[in-house]
């Protein structure tokens, strides 16, 4: 499987689906655990980083540099 490079601020999209039904995470806390925000109900959800590279599916938009 190819490494994914993601980072803090980037939208991802997960293998599944929130149960809002949207599929659109900001990822707003990195670290050993991984906190993902769903943009379609503001609900956050704490990750550990080894089990979101397993359920992450790709980056839909990089963060803006500043």
């Amino acid at each position: 499987m190819a490494e994914t490079d993601f980072g803090l601020n980037d939208v991802v999209q997960m293998k599944k689906p929130h149960p809002c039904g949207e599929n659109k995470w900001k990822i707003i806390r990195m670290g050993m655990d991984i906190r993902i925000k769903c943009l379609g109900c503001d609900h956050s959800v704490m990750i550990p980083r080894r089990e979101f590279t397993k359920k992450l599916k790709k980056v839909i938009e990089k963060a803006e540099e500043e």
